[in-house]
């Protein structure tokens, strides 16, 4: 640490107060603190990039050799190493070359635990047809199904919205395996049914819980509460809600606190918003920092600026700090209301807190500055962006290529697009109407019909399952 002495000019007490010098030094002292933040920010991230380098090494390592038949005795520890950094990283396609290598290792003992991994990571991948081909193999291979690997089979299709599966394999676990299903299946069912707004399927579901004389918990009440309330259907919600608290058992928490703040706040019905923050004070249910966001969003988007800023001052009287979300809102608020001033302070005041901005924090500014045509200053993110190690993706290279297709520069927009391969970010279908929509508009109809063409063939290109390599 350099010493604050040094950094301090010296002042004649007959020119200066000791309370002058004593700001100075607080002054320095904050300037210090701010530059500790960073280096350990650019170590935290060195670090982190470094180990995922390795653990990219690691498992192309093992991929490599899952190809070939004659690697039957490797090394336990990096196979399982390796299959589990896959899984981690959600690498369904190497996760299951690696699976598909182990299961050709002489030392190789089928383990349920193993198969129920796989299938959560791909119900999450979206990928139900090779979730249903590993339960069909964890069969064969001997391996008794329980209620953990049967819940992620139901996980995957429901995830990808495939109901008549998912109640197909309850229906199976019940009368074929004899494996009853607890709470948790039916939680993660619940969830994807709200999720798609098959509130038909709800109702349904309860009433076979009810039947096994399966008990709801809060988690699944709050649910259901957050799937009402995200469909706008309020009178559903407040039954449910009353429902919750009859039972006597279930108790509401800040989760339920915060998905009925954030339905009224959404739907811009403050009023009714602020009476049910104050009905859950009442309670004896206080609000987390997730609550002050809420509340945050919900005044900005009704431009109720002055109580807006009123629960930023109450959250740092309270000691609640702001987080990246904090931030990331209030910029987008003052962004999307044109008001650039108030934007940039708050940006500035976030970089200042050693708090690092991410993709949706540039993607918010570079929104901003292109609607209210200060194109220079998308210039300016782009090279900021360009000298930080921040993680770039896909939404990111859209609102560039967006903001320099609005302003004609179609040069620009290919530069970027250029940029976004190199990145290794995916363009997908709002890429290429954005881009469609900037070359009409300069009237390069040769130039918007090949974009199409890309844009169709995407759509249209299969993505069938693929089979384990074993």
């Amino acid at each position: 640490m350099i010493s604050t002495q040094v950094l301090v000019p010296w002042v004649s007490s007959s020119t200066c107060s000791r309370k002058c010098l004593n700001e100075a030094i607080a002054s320095v002292s904050k300037k210090l603190a701010a530059v500790d933040v960073d280096v350990r920010l650019q170590k935290q991230c060195k670090k982190e990039l470094s180990r995922i380098l390795r653990t990219e090494a690691a498992i192309t390592a093992v991929v490599t050799k899952s190809g070939s038949k004659k690697h039957t005795n490797l090394w336990p520890k990096a196979v399982l190493q390796a299959l589990d950094d896959a899984i981690r990283t959600y690498c369904w396609d190497a996760a299951l070359k690696i699976f598909g290598l182990l299961r050709q290792q002489h030392w190789y003992e089928p383990r349920r635990q193993t198969f129920t991994k796989l299938i959560t990571m791909l119900a999450k991948c979206r990928k139900p047809d090779e979730a249903a081909l590993l339960f069909e193999l964890m069969l064969s291979d001997g391996v008794k199904p329980a209620v953990d690997v049967f819940t992620a089979l139901v996980n995957a299709y429901a995830l990808s919205s495939l109901f008549h599966q998912a109640f197909a394999t309850i229906d199976d676990m019940k009368s074929v395996y004899l494996c009853k299903p607890n709470v948790h299946t039916y939680s993660i069912l619940l969830s994807s049914c709200v999720k798609y707004r098959r509130f038909d399927l709800v109702n349904h579901i309860l009433s076979e819980m009810s039947f096994l004389g399966i008990h709801c918990t809060t988690v699944t009440y709050n649910t259901v509460l957050d799937g009402y309330g995200k469909a706008g259907l309020f009178h559903d919600m407040e039954r449910f809600l009353s429902e919750m608290i009859e039972t006597g058992k279930c108790h509401p928490d800040v989760f339920t606190l915060n998905s009925l703040v954030w339905a009224y706040g959404n739907a811009g019905q403050v009023e009714k918003m602020e009476r049910w923050y104050q009905e859950f004070q009442v309670m004896g249910i206080s609000p987390d920092v997730r609550t002050f966001n809420i509340l945050i969003r919900s005044y900005g988007k009704a431009r109720m600026y002055t109580k807006m800023e009123s629960i930023l001052d109450y959250m740092n009287k309270r000691c609640f700090s702001p987080t990246l979300v904090t931030f990331n809102t209030v910029v987008d608020i003052y962004g999307r209301a044109g008001k650039m001033k108030q934007m940039d302070e708050w940006f500035l005041k976030m970089k200042h807190q050693g708090m690092k901005p991410n993709s949706v924090t540039y993607c918010t500014l570079v929104n901003a500055y292109s609607k209210a045509g200060m194109l220079y200053r998308v210039d300016s993110i782009l090279r900021q962006v360009e000298n930080s190690d921040v993680v770039l993706d896909t939404p990111f290279f859209n609102c560039l290529i967006n903001a320099y297709g609005r302003s004609g520069d179609v040069d620009k927009m290919k530069e970027i697009l250029l940029e976004m391969k190199e990145n290794k970010c995916e363009p997908n279908h709002i890429t290429f109407a954005t881009m469609v929509q900037a070359y009409n508009a300069k009237g390069m109809t040769e130039d918007a019909q090949d974009v199409e063409t890309k844009m169709l063939a995407m759509r249209s290109s299969p993505s069938g399952p693929k089979l384990l390599e074993c």
